[in-house]
């Protein structure tokens, strides 16, 4: 059931998605629906919490298992692949949360902020653990380098919701990973 409000808010967004798109979806009475989540917000941010556990805090767990310049490549592998396939150019529910609900809604840019800050976290400890151990160059510092590449994930899923081109998304992808490597810009 919250599977399916998390693909009826994320095809859709929060505002296009109507309490009807729910039921219909869900399978769930008004009633119920209302008893078991309060309103629509309150079902909106149980399925963008699970979305996150599920999609980006299980991609930083697999990825954490590997050494630090490796996890930081297949983290951006998932996305590349993820976006390509996303035939429904769905984007990611995060980024669309943080342009579609954030700016009006102090709860949920306090929630994406939350992921976002969780997200960073995970690539400074890699470019700290990466630049300790050799595997990741240190002309630029591990934060800068952090936020560099938060701003590039959430660069490329907002733009391939547009354009979808694998060559595309790897030119935007590639000059911040040659970063890691002490380059200036490098294709994968």
């Amino acid at each position: 059931m919250l599977d399916a409000a998390i693909k009826c808010f994320w095809a859709r967004g929060y505002e296009a998605t109507s309490i009807r798109d729910l039921v219909e979806s869900t399978g769930m009475t008004v009633s119920s629906l209302y008893n078991a989540f309060g309103d629509k917000r309150g079902l909106y941010e149980k399925a963008l919490d699970r979305y996150v556990d599920e999609s980006i805090l299980g991609r930083i767990r697999r990825c954490d298992r590997l050494p630090p310049r490796e996890a930081i490549g297949a983290f951006f592998d998932e996305i590349l692949d993820r976006s390509i396939r996303d035939r429904e150019r769905k984007g990611c529910m995060l980024v669309n949360a943080a342009l579609e609900v954030a700016p009006h809604d102090p709860h949920f840019e306090r929630i994406v902020a939350g992921v976002l800050s969780r997200m960073e976290g995970f690539f400074l400890n890699c470019v700290m653990a990466g630049q300790a151990d050799g595997t990741i160059a240190r002309p630029v510092p591990a934060e800068e380098l952090a936020r560099h590449l938060l701003g590039v994930l959430v660069g490329v899923r907002a733009l391939a919701r547009a354009r979808p081109e694998r060559s595309l998304l790897e030119d935007v992808i590639a000059p911040a990973l040659a970063l890691l490597d002490g380059a200036s810009s490098s294709k994968r």
